[in-house]
């Protein structure tokens, strides 16, 4: 599949496991997969997500709700308010854990933990998101999956990376009227 991954969907791949390695964790999840995007400039997926309101220079407050979410062990806020329905206080649970166990013990990104060598693998979600790019690009008939394909593919999925986009004005509907709308100039 990766052959038909453009020169900017391979670095977006590449910056994942960087991102992944640099925190520490042992499988490359969506989350990375959207701190690599956000690094990128010059591409389709960075021109989207400035059209969007996210510039390059603006792209922090994204990265500090996804640190935020990681630190909740993954779970979206819509997992938290339904278990604060239930009466379970996440952030809480949290405290007590991090308390006990350091800042990061529900991501799995503590630095102390024991390392396998070589790169990380991806997770299931992570593949998923690659998956989900490939059926996008060929629904829109695009030759090459590219990181707006990336992009598109992890606002489809459910779960943190695609809750806090939305909370910054970038949804998949959204990304998709930026990028394919009519008229415009198609990048390739």
């Amino acid at each position: 599949m990766f052959e038909r991954f453009t020169k900017d969907a391979r670095e977006v791949v590449r910056g994942a496991v960087t991102s992944c390695q640099e925190a520490g964790g042992g499988t490359v999840g969506p989350e990375h997969l959207l701190l690599a995007l956000l690094d990128r400039e010059a591409s389709r997926g960075s021109f989207a997500l400035a059209a969007l309101g996210l510039p390059v220079e603006n792209r922090q407050p994204v990265r500090e709700a996804l640190d935020e979410a990681r630190r909740r062990a993954g779970l979206s806020r819509a997992d938290t308010d339904a278990l604060a329905d239930l009466g379970i206080d996440v952030t809480a649970i949290v405290s007590r854990v991090e308390e006990a166990h350091g800042v990061g013990a529900m991501s799995g990104d503590r630095p102390d933990r024991g390392r396998r060598l070589g790169r990380p693998g991806f997770g299931r979600d992570a593949k998923s998101v690659l998956e989900t790019s490939l059926r996008i690009a060929l629904a829109h008939r695009d030759r090459h999956i590219g990181d707006e394909h990336l992009l598109l593919a992890l606002t489809a999925r459910p779960g943190p990376s695609a809750e806090v986009l939305a909370d910054h004005g970038v949804t998949h509907t959204s990304l998709t009227r930026v990028l394919y709308s009519e008229g415009e100039a198609r990048a390739g």
